[in-house]
């Protein structure tokens, strides 16, 4: 009975109609791109960093993904597991979305600005972390760890399907250990370059912690949606149940809940201490239409999924799941552009087609970088012999 699934899996190349449909996706988001630099460079690149910083919790929070199922030891994520794998391909994708934010950082960064860094005791005391030449080695070298544990933890997982080891579990297991330090601090380190640093005067101590609630939360829903359609269209065999779905819908409501705590932590605690060097972010979110942005954010980023995930049928039910999925997916970038795009509209929220470049190019990048990546592979872990289990998982 336990390997009934070898009869039920039949590994099938995916549609190339869907290739050539996330290409035309990518092609007309990288032509906004282009346009939107081309008229207005500078909001076209705190646009573009709103696109990094997406890709990059994709390709993150996937890696955080598969580490987490190796140390806890997880047997009903198993089989979704190459999908995770497959998805955090998208790290290779992201160093390039940084490549012309680099040549605009003087238009990004307040703290390039020498004359004004020398004039300002603050930004002054920070000179020896916010300098443009130790701030483009730590991207570089936290994209190359990156890229090493991606081929330790994901990469090494293809060549399992052809040669099983019974100690491949137990040797990514203690790379996943040592992967989950340096996942916080990598994480962290690009939420406060690229995201915390547009506004230096302030600063958060859980500002980190913010970014990878979103970061994980986007992840698996972007791994649930995929998840759902290969099951849909018979990718992924006749064995993914209702009682599979229940824990997606579980863990996306559970971070539902940490991202909204989390941020209201972080509001709370600053609007207690009433710190003017702390409170000043929150107040420049509060004047004039930010001030909607900001009162919006709660109710599309904490209300309507709670809503949409609360009840025990929902977190089972495929159809709710995908609705809670993509809404999710889009929140994040509304959160994004909440965290981002202040420091550019010092005045007023901009809201223009350049606004939505973001979304254009990442749902491109995703699906083509996905489904590029799964041709010729197997969409279940084969090799691994925890599968079986697995896919007999039963709530």
């Amino acid at each position: 009975m336990i390997n009934n699934w070898k009869n039920d899996y039949v590994a099938k190349p995916l549609p190339t109609k869907a290739l050539l449909t996330g290409f035309v996706i990518l092609a007309l988001g990288l032509l906004m791109m282009a346009l939107a630099f081309a008229i207005d460079h500078q909001r076209a690149a705190f646009n573009g960093i709103i696109t990094m910083m997406f890709l990059l919790s994709v390709a993150l929070g996937s890696l955080f993904i598969i580490a987490l199922e190796y140390l806890v030891s997880a047997d009903w994520s198993v089989p979704f597991r190459r999908v995770a794998e497959i998805l955090s391909v998208v790290i290779f994708a992201v160093p390039i979305f940084a490549i012309p934010l680099f040549f605009n950082m003087h238009d990004l960064f307040h703290w390039t600005h020498l004359e004004d860094v020398l004039n300002d005791p603050i930004l002054k005391s920070k000179m020896a972390y916010l300098n443009e030449e130790f701030f483009s080695i730590r991207t570089i070298v936290t994209f190359l760890i990156l890229f090493l544990f991606w081929y330790l933890l994901a990469g090494r997982s293809f060549k399992q399907d052809y040669a099983p080891k019974a100690n491949f579990i137990k040797i990514t297991t203690k790379f996943a250990a040592i992967f989950m330090p340096i996942f916080a601090i990598t994480l962290t380190v690009m939420a406060v370059d690229w995201m915390m640093s547009l506004e230096p005067h302030w600063f958060s101590t859980i500002f980190g912690v913010y970014y990878f609630a979103g970061s994980f939360t986007t992840a698996l829903a972007v791994i649930t949606l995929i998840v759902i359609l290969l099951n849909e269209n018979n990718y992924m065999g006749k064995m993914i149940n209702r009682d599979h779905y229940y824990n997606f819908g579980g863990l996306l409501f559970a971070f539902t809940n940490f991202w909204a705590y989390i941020a209201f932590s972080q509001f709370l605690l600053i609007w207690y201490a009433n710190i003017p060097e702390e409170t000043s972010w929150f107040l420049h979110r509060s004047e004039g239409s930010w001030m909607f942005v900001s009162i919006l954010m709660v109710v599309v980023h904490f209300v309507v999924p709670y809503i949409l995930l609360l009840s025990q049928p929902s977190k089972s039910d495929p159809k709710r799941l995908k609705v809670a999925a993509i809404w999710l997916i889009l929140v994040h970038f509304y959160d994004l552009y909440w965290l981002i795009m202040p420091t550019y509209g010092k005045h007023g929220a901009p809201f223009s087609w350049m606004e939505f470049y973001p979304l254009v190019v990442s749902v491109g990048v995703v699906m083509v970088v996905f489904l590029l990546f799964a041709r010729n592979k197997n969409l279940l872990p084969i090799g691994d012999p925890k599968l079986p289990k697995g896919l007999h998982f039963h709530l």
